[in-house]
């Protein structure tokens, strides 16, 4: 985290800068970042991917209200769509000002906030859609004869090992038979005894 000598005064405009990996350099972005005013830098080398990131939590946590975070580029502070609706959303409830340098996105212009309404409208969308696909894709699978639900536990297939033991069969053969193994047999077979035992006192 980088800090240039930040004034005495209430608001405060802030950087966040990541690069995916330790072999590339954040040297481009800090650039930029001074060049915005930025008094105050995080920074970090993380996958976009991943949640945790240290950095841009702490800088999250630091901001108050009257401050502006400021990024070069969406994909330096956000993994999805979803994502940076979240960070948004949560500078907006602290009533902090979010910039992005590339796209002149400044939520604090009427233009800024009409992208972040389209933000969170795409993002609905793409919620719904993954939503239909899935549904989509259960039905196709069903009619295939392919969807099953969840797997029965060994539990669930109690009343058929027991019928199965009745006729004979081991309890090898039985748990072959039922897809379980031999140990679930067991712990069936012991808990059918402790209930009739159960039941005759």
């Amino acid at each position: 985290m980088i800090e240039i000598g930040r004034e005495k005064k209430d608001m405060a405009i802030i950087g966040y800068a990541r690069a995916s990996t330790e072999d590339q350099k954040l040297d481009a972005q800090i650039e930029q970042l001074k060049e915005a005013k930025c008094e105050r830098i995080y920074q970090e080398k993380v996958s976009g991917a991943k949640v945790d990131r240290p950095e841009l939590a702490a800088m999250l946590d630091y901001v108050r209200e009257g401050d502006t975070v400021v990024v070069t580029k969406l994909d330096r502070i956000a993994r999805s769509t979803k994502h940076l609706l979240e960070i948004t959303d949560l500078l907006k409830k602290k009533k902090v000002v979010f910039k992005v340098l590339n796209i002149n996105f400044d939520t604090s212009t009427p233009t800024g906030k009409l992208m972040q309404t389209m933000l969170a409208a795409v993002a609905e969308f793409e919620r719904e859609m993954m939503l239909e696909r899935q549904a989509e894709g259960i039905r196709i699978a069903k009619a295939q004869g392919k969807f099953k639900g969840r797997k029965p536990t060994a539990r669930e297939k109690s009343e058929e090992v027991l019928r199965l033991l009745a006729d004979g069969l081991t309890k090898e053969a039985v748990a072959e038979k039922v897809g379980i193994g031999v140990a679930s047999v067991y712990r069936i077979v012991k808990a059918a005894g402790e209930a009739e035992e159960n039941l005759e006192v």
